[in-house]
C-alpha cells in the first residue's frame, strides 16, 4: 500500500490556546503532523525553516506574521504560509499576499476549512478565498494593459486571468475548452517565467497589473484555440 506523504505543519500564534485548538484540529488527520509551535514571528522563521506549510498570525509581538513571511519566503522558498487573519486589516492581508504568502484563513473558519487550506496550499492547486482577495486587492488594482514583465503568450494571459479568479485547473480547462494537462503546463510556464512561487503570487501580480478579470467575460468558442 502506498502511504501518503506527511504534511509538516508548524503553528504560530502568540495564543497558546489557539495554537492547541489548531493542533487539536489538525491532529485527527493522518496525512498532516503538527512539528512545532511559535509564539513570535522570529521563532516562527526558526521552526517553519524547512516545514511544508505554517499557520502564521499576523499580529504577534516582536516580529510580526508580515515580516516573519517575507523571512520565511527568504529563508525556505518552499515553505508553504497561510496567514490567519480575522479581517481586521485588509492592507495587512495583502501586505502578507506579497510578501510571500499562499492564502489565508479566518481565525472563525470551521475545522475543515483549515485542514483544506492546509491541504490545498500544500498542493500548490488553487488561491483561498478568491472572493475575499479580490475585495482585498481592488484598492492595489493597477491600470489593465500594464506592460507585464515578461512575455507572454496570449494563452498564458488566459490562464493567469482565470487563476486570479481562483478557478482551479479542471475549472480553467472547461472555461478555455483544453485539457487539464494542457493547463497544468500553462500554469507551470506561468510561474516559472513570473517567478512566482505559487497560483497566489502569480493572481497578486494579475491584480497589480490590471489583468484580473479583464477579457474572461469573451466567449472562449467564439475564439481560435491558441494552446
Amino acid at each position: 500500500m502506498i502511504r501518503t506523504a506527511v504534511i509538516r505543519v508548524v503553528l504560530a500564534d502568540d495564543e497558546k490556546l489557539i495554537r492547541s485548538g489548531w493542533a487539536t484540529m489538525l491532529s485527527l488527520h493522518d496525512d498532516i503532523e503538527v512539528i512545532a509551535e511559535a509564539a513570535d514571528g522570529r521563532a516562527a522563521v526558526e521552526a517553519g525553516t524547512g516545514a511544508d506549510v505554517v499557520l502564521m498570525d499576523i499580529r504577534m509581538p516582536g516580529m510580526d506574521g508580515l515580516a516573519a513571511t517575507r523571512e520565511l519566503a527568504r529563508r525556505s522558498p518552499k515553505t508553504r504560509v497561510i496567514m490567519v487573519t480575522t479581517f481586521e486589516s485588509d492592507q495587512l492581508v495583502w501586505g502578507a499576499l506579497r510578501a510571500g504568502a499562499a492564502g489565508y484563513v479566518l481565525k472563525r473558519s470551521p475545522a475543515g476549512d483549515l485542514v483544506e487550506a492546509v491541504r490545498l496550499v500544500h498542493g500548490r492547486d488553487a488561491v483561498l478565498f478568491p472572493d475575499a482577495l479580490r475585495r482585498i486587492a481592488s484598492p492595489h488594482v493597477g491600470t489593465a494593459r500594464q506592460r507585464v514583465p515578461v512575455e507572454l503568450t496570449p494563452r498564458e494571459l488566459d490562464v493567469l486571468r482565470h487563476i486570479a479568479l481562483g478557478q482551479n485547473n479542471a475549472e480553467i480547462a472547461s472555461a478555455l475548452y483544453v485539457t487539464r494537462e494542457t493547463v497544468k503546463t500553462h500554469v507551470g510556464n506561468l510561474l516559472d517565467k513570473l517567478g512566482a512561487r505559487d497560483r497566489t503570487q502569480a493572481a497578486v501580480l494579475a491584480y497589480e497589473l490590471g489583468l484580473a478579470g479583464t477579457g474572461v467575460e469573451e466567449p472562449t468558442n467564439s475564439r481560435r484555440r491558441r494552446e
